[in-house]
């Protein structure tokens, strides 16, 4: 692993993929297609069953390594790549996500340039499996600092697992992602980069994500069940003050939008307990809007 960044500094691409045959082509293709050249990519074929690895054994360019394993999911597949990785730089895809050809010439000339500034991410695209434009995430307002910002707004680096690249220092510091989690696993990891390391967002979409019908995002319970032990695990990260009113409004505003959307999709007793949970953590900061969704889920209301 490099120590110091040169001119041409190597950059480790880690992408896990896990029966990716569908996308893995593509998002290697991506990496491939990079203005900045200096990379190499590791592909952690996480105990595929599909023919995963016969498409990444196709490509001959030197640059390309694949790396075996039998299944451990997707946080322990991103650890193998770290524990592999000989890059000055680290940068993450996940396999059914794709680049824009700039995204890591853009990313360098910031770290390089911003020798303070240890992880970024950039504003990214979000499509449908066939192309069809959804949103654009944009780049976190920072009202305060990244870290309260990812407290409070746990989405708040667009892109995510596929947008963030780093210092190998800084992930060296700031240890291996949890495998404990079935969900949220980057969430709380930039928590713990946030907490020791300044960040910048690059206003420019420069990834692509697709969202697709069986992606994690629609496992409400996992996803919550996450969300509350990423909240509690850091939550000493924060300085003393945060850890009492500040941690109370995060908390009860993660039960907020969880109860949002399992309203929405048709949960609505599990929802009305979550809404009563998070007005009980903060009836002052979030106590109208508690009131609000109550209203809206009880009266078959619009939810907003």
């Amino acid at each position: 692993m490099q120590t110091t960044p040169t001119k041409h500094a190597l950059v480790s691409v880690i992408i896990p993929a896990y029966n990716a045959q569908d996308y893995i082509k593509k998002a290697l293709d991506s990496v491939l297609a990079q203005s900045y050249p200096h990379f190499e990519v590791l592909i952690v074929n996480d105990g595929s069953t599909d023919n995963t690895e016969t498409i990444i054994d196709t490509y001959h360019d030197p640059r390309v390594r694949l790396i075996p394993q039998s299944n451990g999911g997707l946080s322990n597949a991103r650890n193998t790549g770290i524990k592999n990785a000989q890059g000055y730089y680290l940068a993450f895809l996940d396999a059914d996500d794709y680049w824009i050809p700039e995204k890591l010439e853009k990313q360098i000339e910031v770290l390089k340039h911003h020798p303070e500034v240890s992880f970024c991410s950039i504003q990214t695209r979000v499509e449908t499996p066939e192309g069809e434009f959804i949103n654009t995430w944009l780049c976190p307002e920072l009202k305060s600092s990244i870290l309260h910002t990812i407290f409070f707004q746990n989405a708040a680096i667009a892109g995510s697992g596929s947008s963030v690249m780093l210092t190998a220092e800084l992930q060296k510091q700031a240890g291996f992602f949890d495998e404990s989690l079935h969900s949220l696993e980057d969430i709380d990891m930039w928590m713990r980069y946030a907490a020791i390391a300044k960040y910048c967002c690059i206003p420019e979409t420069l990834s692509v994500i697709i969202k697709r019908t069986d992606s994690m995002s629609r496992n409400l319970e996992t996803m919550r069940t996450s969300a509350i032990k990423v909240l509690t695990k850091n939550k000493s990260l924060l300085d003393t003050t945060a850890q009492k009113s500040f941690w109370h409004s995060c908390y009860a505003n993660m039960l907020y939008d969880y109860a949002k959307w399992e309203a929405r999709s048709g949960f609505k007793i599990i929802a009305i307990q979550h809404t009563l949970l998070a007005l009980i953590y903060a009836p002052k900061s979030k106590g109208r809007l508690c009131l609000g969704l109550l209203f809206a889920i009880v009266f078959n209301r619009p939810l907003g």
